[in-house]
């Protein structure tokens, strides 16, 4: 059986003419394997953490190949801070339950949404919400405060 590789792939995609340009299709596309790999990091988390815990999804474009995206979903003990390309949840290992926390796009989306808010579709105003209350250090505040951390230092508060 002859596998093709991401390049390959990747090339094929960019001489092409899209099949498709409804972006909810190619979002489909995007995240096929997603819940997939977040059942895997809920899992990894389980077995290597004890109490709660956090998923983060990083997404990475391929230097080389620019239509090439991929997902890195890390189980971690503390709630990260907020970054471009990310998307965080918080399990809670007592109830079994995963919670959304916030997503961010890249940093060109994030200024692309900051300068045009008046025009952003009504479909994207929770995303442009997550992108303001970044801006504003509401996301920061929120990832400090889950990790026990005092609001306007790098100190841990005592008893956490």
């Amino acid at each position: 059986m002859n596998k093709k590789t991401v390049g390959a792939v990747s090339l094929e995609f960019a001489q092409k003419t899209p099949d498709s340009r409804d972006p909810i299709e190619l979002e489909r596309e995007m995240h096929r394997d997603y819940e997939e790999n977040i059942h895997k990091a809920i899992e990894d988390g389980k077995n290597t953490i004890e109490g709660d815990f956090f998923i983060t999804v990083i997404t990475k474009k391929e230097r080389l190949m620019k239509n090439v995206l991929r997902h890195y979903f890390l189980a971690r003990k503390s709630c990260p801070s907020p970054d471009y390309d990310q998307t965080v949840y918080h399990y809670h290992r007592y109830d079994d339950r995963l919670e959304f926390l916030w997503v961010l796009p890249s940093k060109d989306t994030c200024v692309l949404f900051k300068d045009n808010m008046l025009q952003i579709d009504p479909k994207e105003r929770e995303l442009l919400n997550f992108i303001l209350m970044d801006s504003c250090g509401e996301l920061l505040a929120l990832s400090k405060k889950l990790n026990g951390e005092v609001k306007d230092s790098t100190l841990l508060e005592k008893g956490n």
